[in-house]
């Protein structure tokens, strides 16, 4: 069955490059994205935080398949288990709390906000939040435009 899998495959790859007309255009060899056409330039790079929140999600990954072992066998292990698993739940905890410590969740600027601005009377949930994706909506009542 194999042998036969593969021969059906070459054969198809043999075909398709001998009898598929060849009339390379602008707009076949554009790259295709989901049906929209590419009007301007590459964008941004995604900043370094964006990979750090990536690898954030990775190792909790890798902490539950190792949870998943352990915890069908947990009963024979006995305590050396539940140290290791102490061990490594606590290293991997640990080094989030360091990622979180530095900064890696938050996406905006960092700026320092002194006491007088988060006091000031003029700041409310209006004027601080900004309201993505309005554009061209009427403002709902007691909304900011």
């Amino acid at each position: 069955m194999f042998i036969l899998a593969v021969i059906f495959a070459g054969i198809s790859l043999l075909a398709s490059r001998l009898l598929a007309p060849r009339r390379p255009t602008a707009s076949k060899e554009e790259p295709y994205e989901c049906g929209i056409s590419s009007s301007q330039g590459p964008p941004e790079r995604f900043p370094v935080r964006f990979f750090l929140i990536g690898m954030i999600f990775i190792v909790f990954d890798v902490e539950i398949i190792f949870m998943y072992p352990w915890a069908t066998v947990f009963r024979e292990i006995g305590l050396f288990g539940l140290i290791a698993v102490l061990i490594f739940s606590f290293a991997v905890f640990e080094s989030f709390l360091y990622v979180i410590g530095n900064g890696a969740l938050e996406w905006g600027p960092r700026k320092k906000i002194s006491k007088q601005e988060i006091i000031n009377p003029a700041r409310t949930i209006h004027t601080t939040v900004r309201r993505v994706g309005l554009e061209g909506r009427d403002p709902v009542e007691g909304e900011a435009a």
